[in-house]
């Protein structure tokens, strides 16, 4: 036996190790603006189609209507004019793998912090969730964000523009043009995202295996598979492609449509100060178009830039508790007061002016399993040990 005294490493293999329950959760996971819309619009229908949903707009009024002397000749009769918007369905999933071991010994104190089982279909089903109120915000495409700079192993883009990256995701990254892929030496088109540095104004993405060619100025990353090409995606369609102010929207042309063209204030990419009046301008253009806006989602920064307005014009600045338990700050706007509400999935300078009644969310049915054949688990072909699941909307 060694002389001395009793050290913690003399003692240190009868020593227990003592872990909390609680599994510390380090990520940002709020879903506000989909449970909103949820909530406060039309709401979620399941009445859909094999392909698509389809629903009618008016378009223009019956003009068949004028002013007239005696005897003069009646209006001829016309007719309103509508028009068939056709929703094409997005179809998302997510998935899980466990070995047969962990399935079946990582599942009850003291063998693990958690269950592995329910810990991963927990954290997916929080991750789709999450996922989807990023979609939300955005196009078909499912950009992620565009590159000011990179290299053969980095994205580069300012702070603001780099929302949706964190460690780990699935990417593609795209040519400037939208036409092609950038591939790996060996002929891959994933990325695997491993490290996100935020510096002082711009935020550099790190990703393995290295491209080809070193990315440039406009490239963007995209979710993995989740475009087709440059100009066709497969995520659901977002705010920032339902407010395009050109191009065709669910199958209607806003060129031969003119009222089905979103209003939008915009100064060629430079931004400009926040004013009640542009605000307030806004709306107006929206009343003049038939529609009245019932909520604005905006970014952190935005909601800062309203709020310093609004503490130089009043002595007390307060948010307000909205339908369906939201907070936000109010603005003045027509018919009364609409809440202004952040979410930290809105892109940066961006203001979004919304009549949420004539928002609807259209599913065939709420996150489930497939199981198709009557378990929720399926074994991997040419393995063994293993099942794998699948969550599908």
């Amino acid at each position: 036996m060694a002389a001395g005294p009793v050290t913690m490493a003399v003692v240190d293999n009868i020593l227990k190790e003592v872990y909390e329950d609680k599994l510390r959760d380090q990520l940002q996971s709020d879903v506000l603006t989909l449970r909103r819309v949820e909530k406060t619009s039309e709401g979620v229908s399941e009445d859909v189609g094999g392909k698509y949903v389809r629903f009618p707009i008016r378009t223009s009024r019956n003009h068949g209507m004028g002013a007239r002397r005696e005897y003069e000749a009646l209006p001829m009769a016309r007719t309103q004019g509508y028009a068939s918007a056709q929703v094409n369905l997005a179809y998302l999933y997510g998935a899980i793998q466990l070995t047969g071991q962990t399935f079946e010994l990582a599942e009850r104190n003291p063998q693990s912090f958690a269950s592995a089982l329910q810990a991963e279909v927990n954290g997916l089903k929080e991750g789709l969730a999450k996922d989807m109120n990023r979609q939300v915000y955005g196009t078909q495409l499912g950009e992620l964000g565009v590159a000011v700079t990179g290299s053969t192993t980095t994205l580069v883009m300012l702070n603001e523009n780099a929302l949706y990256f964190e460690q780990d995701m699935s990417i593609n990254i795209w040519d400037n043009d939208g036409a092609a892929f950038h591939t790996s030496a060996g002929g891959s088109t994933e990325f695997i995202i491993t490290s996100v540095s935020k510096g002082a104004t711009s935020t550099t993405v790190t990703f393995s295996p290295a491209t080809v060619n070193a990315v440039a100025v406009s490239d963007s990353a995209r979710r993995h598979n989740s475009s087709i090409d440059a100009t066709t995606g497969k995520e659901i369609v977002g705010l920032k492609q339902i407010v395009l102010d050109s191009g065709t929207l669910f199958n209607i042309d806003p060129t031969s449509v003119t009222l089905w063209k979103s209003e939008v204030d915009s100064n060629s990419g430079t931004n400009r100060a926040l004013t009640e009046g542009r605000m307030i301008k806004m709306v107006d253009r929206l009343r003049i178009n038939g529609a009245r806006p019932s909520v604005i989602f905006t970014s952190l920064g935005v909601r800062r830039s309203y709020f310093n307005l609004l503490s130089q014009q009043r002595e007390f600045v307060n948010t307000k508790t909205f339908t369906g338990g939201f907070e936000g700050l109010a603005f003045a706007g027509a018919g009364g007061e609409i809440p202004l509400i952040e979410d930290v999935d809105c892109q940066a300078n961006r203001m979004y002016f919304v009549s949420e009644k004539e928002l609807k969310l259209y599913q065939a049915g709420d996150w489930s399993f497939m199981n198709r054949d009557g378990s929720n688990w399926q074994r991997i072909v040419g393995q063994t040990g293993g099942v794998i699941n699948y969550f599908d909307a």
